[in-house]
């Protein structure tokens, strides 16, 4: 692996230079439920405040500067998904407010006793809005996962399958355990019987690179906040389908992609750092360390980057894994075999023996680790997995910015736990 040089990387970030309580440097093990921000995206947002604040669709110069920053975003976000238009791009509040809105939109589109496929292992953005047609007489059928390694059981899929399945909604990874999901060989089936598929992509989108294109995938949604970026949610929608749908929207607003999919007035400076978000991304691998790469496209660029931020993240996991399994009163959830880390994120679900997942969570938090703890809305596996009712999980989620250094310092913790 090339030798990946992390601190010109959290120089980027200023959140990683605080200090806290305890007087040491803040470990933020947070990542999934939300990343730092590197000071470009903050400047981003910042200066469209101070030079280009306005609505959209105006005779006047803020007004089209706010026009063209949506634009450049749109493209932006189709090279950071490999989609072929940015007009495939619908820009929204959150992945799960844009994923409701596209059950509604499906539903004027589906037929009473049509069945969707979702996943036991899924953040409920990517379930609920599939349950809520269950009034428009839908009927949800759903894909288990083995407990032991928390994997899918792939091989359930073709008999949950009948005529009237007309969309299979899964995770890209699970936001509670790490798991990285076959998408491509659930899509590919999909697409053998004419049926829609749509992928969450919120915990996968800083971990790895996501090819619309290459997946054949009709939707993918993921967050900006989880990819460095502010709050602002996004929608990849296929052309094919995405004319033939009718969303719920106000009169006078376009009824063309991607304009009819997005309602009310749009989060527009965190749309200018969404931008910037994705520029800091295609530059990861030159601030770590890799050759300049000046005339390559944007595309090229981010797919450079997230190979080594997925090397990078290997030897991360392998770390952490090592270092949870000396411990012995640390349980692992999820995949554990160094030859499968390829199939995980660094994202760890555990318990400690003898706390609640909130008890190791302030223990570490004292220490100036952060993590989570509960179900994070993944409340489908943690209840699989019988732990609902005795507080979830503790998180552990680390990113291209964490430290082998910090992977220490959390160990230590949770060893002191023992």
């Amino acid at each position: 692996m090339f030798n990946f040089k992390i601190q010109p990387i959290r120089a980027q970030f200023p959140a990683l230079r605080q200090t806290g309580a305890s007087g040491q440097p803040r470990v933020y093990l947070d990542g999934p439920a939300g990343t730092q921000v590197p000071q470009s995206v903050i400047d981003a947002m910042v200066n469209y405040l101070i030079t280009s604040n306005s609505n959209t669709h105006g005779q006047f110069e803020t007004s089209r500067q706010t026009d063209e920053i949506i634009h450049e975003t749109r493209r932006a976000m189709a090279d950071f998904l490999g989609a072929d238009s940015p007009d495939s791009i619908v820009i929204g509040n959150n992945m799960t407010t844009l994923t409701f809105h596209l059950s509604h939109a499906l539903a004027n589109f589906l037929q009473p006793g049509d069945e969707i496929i979702v996943s036991r292992l899924d953040h409920d953005a990517n379930i609920a809005p599939w349950l809520a047609l269950e009034k428009r007489g839908l009927r949800v059928r759903w894909l288990p996962f083995s407990h032991d390694d928390c994997t899918l059981q792939i091989d359930r899929l073709d008999q949950l399958i009948t005529d009237r399945t007309r969309l299979i909604a899964v995770g890209y990874a699970s936001n509670a355990v790490g798991t990285i999901n076959p998408v491509q060989d659930i899509i590919a089936r999909a697409r053998e019987r004419d049926i829609l598929t749509f992928i969450d992509a919120v915990h996968y989108a800083p971990h790895g690179l996501i090819d619309v294109q290459a997946l054949g995938c009709d939707f993918l949604a993921c967050s900006a906040y989880k990819f460095f970026g502010p709050h602002v949610g996004i929608l990849y929608v296929h052309p094919d389908i995405g004319e033939r749908l009718q969303p719920d929207k106000v009169r006078p607003q376009e009824d063309t992609l991607p304009d009819k999919f997005e309602t009310g007035t749009l989060n527009l400076e965190g749309i200018a750092g969404v931008r910037a978000a994705v520029d800091y991304l295609a530059s990861v691998h030159e601030l770590a360390g890799a050759p300049a790469d000046a005339g390559t496209s944007r595309r090229e660029r981010i797919a450079r980057s997230m190979q080594m931020i997925a090397e990078y993240e290997q030897t991360l996991s392998r770390k952490l894994l090592r270092g949870l399994q000396s411990l012995p009163h640390v349980r692992i959830y999820g995949i554990q075999d160094d030859a499968r880390l390829h199939q995980r994120t660094p994202t760890f679900g555990i318990r400690v023996e003898g706390l609640s997942p909130a008890e190791v969570a302030l223990q570490l938090a004292e220490r100036d680790i952060y993590v989570w703890d509960g179900d994070f809305f993944a409340m489908e596996p943690v209840r699989q997995l019988g732990l609902a009712d005795s507080g979830g999980l503790v998180r552990i989620g680390a990113v291209h910015y964490t430290t082998g250094a910090e992977i220490e310092r959390l160990l230590e913790g949770l060893d002191e736990m023992g």
